[in-house]
Parts: structure tokens; C-alpha cells; sequence
């Protein structure tokens, strides 16, 4: 009997799975593969969020392989000195493994790819598995990545989609060893709103979101109270829904707002390609704009905590402390608070989110962030977002502010974004902190530091 490993990374599904599928056809058995990487940890990516929807998702997809006559083997270590344990025991030929973009992902590729060699065995890394569209197979002439989106955005639809792959009926396993899957409730730290992880439960909210609410995503996606977004980053991040069959199941549906929600599928693979190509780009600037930093750490540690005295700013932060997430919207408006008018290190900020988010993902949140700090591919790197703006247009009534931020509840109309212009009694009252920063100072010294004074 023929065997393949299939190494599971950033790919937790059955449902249009390019490497199990590779695997599948190139033996009469496989090993789908899942490590615990320690380096993970050493990297700074083992949240304990993303650690407990990890686990969520391992036992999962166990289960959908079970489901097929198979299981997942785990095991702990060093994820070279694994697979090659497991290709000794197994007699395997093949590993077969979906390509990443981050450093960590291409050096963990090549040693591989390295120790395997002595094992003749073959390395195969299958494109296209995390993202719609492989990072390089459109690029601009004489450029090896697009640094603008919209242009990107035009290459990348005619480029087109592959097309999806069904679950497979039957997946056969040999006996080999594995370890426990990790519990969830053995995970400290877990923000007490976290969602449950999973292709299962992905594949359902999927499936409740294209039957409505996508109709509206044009329109409402900004929308802070309306919480009219997808909430399918996480499921995207851990590989328990595919991007490929997202856009596919999208343009199905067809309408305004399914064209909205492809365009934000594309800003993934974007920033994805530019990781690809320019992997410092995760902690070192795109385009550098000579900053000098401010590092106020009272300041810094307001804006964690949901302190800043800006009511949607902290409405926001909290919400990224419960859920271990944060609405797009809300993502935009506080990067741009402390970068822009902090003038706080968008590195800083970007570590805070990893630590917290769920989908915390390398490329998408550092370049996110480098755009909001105006470092990164944003063609108008100085625009400030203005938090009062900010929230009359996407929280007009203040009920987002009003369920993140509990010491205002009882005010309406504008004093719940404005509450430091309540009589000095009332303000006492309410317990809610003054403002931080004075948002005119704050812009005048971004434009000094950036030389627009």
C-alpha cells in the first residue's frame, strides 16, 4: 500500500481541500497531519484565543475525517523532525503541504523540503489552498507583487478562480501513532466572547450569510451597530472555509453587495501577495516615512483597555477584549487613532491585535495596520480618521458605544460621543475617563512629524 502525508497547516477543512485531495490521489493511503508546533509559540502567534479556536478546529476536522473512515494524527515538536518521524514510520513517499507566505511558513518549507531529500521522499506545496488566488500568478510588468489594490483588483478577476473540489467520500488511514487532540478548556487567557471554531460550524454561518444578510453588505458593511459583516475571518484564517469556494458561492449569489464581499476577499489575497514578496514587511515599514515614534505608555495602555475618553474608540478596544474580534470598521478607525493621533508606533498596535484577535493573521493584520499608519500601501498615507466623524456616521444613534461601553448607557443623542461636554458633575458621575489627547493637537503633530506643517 501507497502511502502520502498530508501536513495540515493554515488548511483545517475537508470541503475543497487541495492538498488532501493531492494526497488522496497520489496513494492508497494517508497520514492527514497536524503538529503542535512549539515554534509557533517562540514566534509570538499561539494566542490564547487562537489557541482555543485551534483546538475547536482540530476536533473538527477529526471528526469529518472519521466521518470518512479516517482520523487526524497529532503530534508535538519541531514540525521537520515530525513529519520526517512520521514518513519513517509510515513508509510514506510524498508530504504534501499548502504554500504560506509568511517567513516563517517559506523557512519552514525549504527545511522540509531539505530533511526529507535524505528519505526520498518528495516535498509537494500546493498553491491556491489559503488564499483565492496563488500570491505571484498576477503581477504588474517588472514588478514581482501589485502595490496598489485597484489594479491588483482588475488582474485578479480575469485572472479568474480555480474551481472548488467535493469532500472526498473516503479517506483511508494505516495504523500510526498520534497524541490526544488538545482540549479547548485547557487554555488560559480565552476572551469570554469567543466564538467556537471549526469548518462545522464555519460552513453554517456561511451558509446563513449568503441566504441574507450578503444582500445587504454594500450597503451596511460599515455599519457599527448594525454588526452587518460576515464574521468569517476567523473560519477563513484557520482554513475551515475556502477562499476559492467563498468567491465561487459569492458570485452565485450575485447582487451589489455579493460584488462588495468578492472585492474584500481580494483585499486578502492583496495583502497576501505583498507578504509574499516583501516577507519584512510583517514588522519593518513598506514605505518608510522617516517617523520618530511616540511612546507614551499611559497612553498606549489607555488604548488597550478602552480608556482613550473617545467613546467608539473604546466601544471598539472592548469589543476586541470579550470577543477576541473587532468590526472592520472599528479596526480602521482605532489603528488610525493611535497611529495617527497618538503617533504611537503602528508596530505596537499590530502586536496588541495578535495577542487578541482570532484571526489574527500575519498578512492581513500587519498590512492593514501599515496602511492605517500610512507606512504600508495606502496612496494617501496621511488621511486621519476622526473618531467624532467617525462615529456620527457609522454609530448615529450611539448604540455601539452604548453596548461596549456600559458607563454611558443611559446618554443618547450626541452626549454619548460627546461626554466630556456634560456638566463636570455628570461626568463625575458616569465614572467615564476625559479624553486623552485633544484630536486637533493630535493632528497637528502627526502633519509636523510627517513634514506637511
Amino acid at each position: 500500500m501507497s502511502v502520502a502525508v498530508v501536513l495540515f497547516t493554515s488548511d483545517l477543512r475537508v470541503h475543497d481541500q487541495p492538498v488532501l485531495r493531492a494526497g488522496l490521489r497520489a496513494a492508497d493511503e494517508v497520514v492527514p497531519l497536524f503538529v503542535l508546533d512549539p515554534g509557533v509559540r517562540k514566534a509570538g502567534f499561539d494566542a490564547p484565543n487562537r489557541s482555543a479556536f485551534l483546538a475547536d478546529c482540530l476536533a473538527g476536522l477529526d471528526g469529518a475525517l472519521r466521518e470518512r473512515g479516517g482520523r487526524l494524527v497529532v503530534r508535538a515538536g519541531d514540525v521537520v523532525e515530525q513529519v520526517c518521524r512520521v514518513v519513517t514510520e509510515s513508509g510514506a513517499r510524498e508530504v504534501h503541504v499548502a504554500a504560506g507566505v509568511s517567513g516563517y511558513a517559506l523557512r519552514r518549507e525549504e527545511a522540509l523540503r531539505t530533511a526529507l531529500e535524505p528519505l526520498r521522499c518528495a516535498l509537494l506545496v500546493h498553491d491556491a489552498v489559503i488564499t483565492a488566488l496563488p500570491p505571484g500568478q498576477v503581477t504588474p510588468a517588472g514588478r514581482d507583487h501589485f502595490a496598489v489594490f485597484t489594479p491588483y483588483f482588475r488582474k485578479w478577476e480575469a485572472a479568474g478562480t480555480r474551481e472548488t473540489l467535493a469532500a472526498p467520500r473516503t479517506v483511508r488511514v494505516p495504523e500510526i501513532a498520534g497524541r490526544p487532540l488538545p482540549p479547548r478548556d485547557a487554555v488560559t487567557g480565552v476572551s469570554p466572547g469567543l466564538v467556537l471554531g471549526g469548518e462545522r460550524q464555519g460552513r453554517a454561518l456561511l451558509r446563513g450569510w449568503l441566504a441574507d444578510a450578503v444582500t445587504a453588505y454594500e450597503e451596511r458593511h460599515d455599519d457599527l451597530p448594525g454588526d452587518a459583516t460576515s464574521r468569517l475571518s476567523p473560519y477563513l484564517h484557520f482554513g475551515c472555509l475556502s477562499a476559492a469556494e467563498l468567491v465561487h458561492r459569492a458570485r452565485s449569489k450575485g447582487g451589489p453587495g455579493a460584488d462588495a464581499f468578492v472585492r474584500q476577499l481580494a483585499w486578502r489575497d492583496f495583502h497576501h501577495q505583498v507578504l509574499a514578496a516583501r516577507p519584512a514587511a510583517s514588522w519593518a515599514d513598506y514605505r518608510t516615512r522617516g517617523d520618530h515614534w511616540r511612546a507614551d505608555k499611559d497612553e498606549i495602555s489607555a488604548w488597550q483597555e478602552g480608556r482613550t475618553g473617545y467613546p467608539v474608540v473604546d466601544a471598539a478596544m472592548r469589543q476586541l477584549l470579550h470577543e477576541g474580534w473587532m468590526h472592520n470598521r472599528g479596526r480602521l478607525l482605532v489603528a488610525s487613532f493611535l497611529t495617527k493621533t497618538l503617533y504611537v508606533d503602528w508596530r505596537i498596535g499590530a502586536r496588541h491585535f495578535l495577542g487578541l484577535l482570532v484571526d489574527g493573521d500575519l498578512a492581513n493584520n500587519q498590512l492593514n495596520w501599515q496602511w492605517a499608519a500610512g507606512t504600508g500601501t495606502d496612496t494617501r498615507p496621511n488621511r486621519i480618521l476622526n473618531p467624532l466623524t467617525q462615529a456620527k456616521r457609522f454609530d448615529p444613534r450611539g448604540d455601539y458605544v452604548r453596548r461596549w461601553v456600559p458607563e454611558l448607557a443611559e446618554l443618547a443623542g450626541a452626549a454619548v460621543h460627546q461626554p466630556w461636554k456634560l456638566p463636570a458633575p455628570d461626568r463625575a458621575r458616569l465614572g467615564y475617563p476625559e479624553p486623552i489627547v485633544d484630536l486637533a493637537d493630535g493632528r497637528s503633530r502627526f502633519e509636523q512629524a510627517r513634514g506637511l506643517g
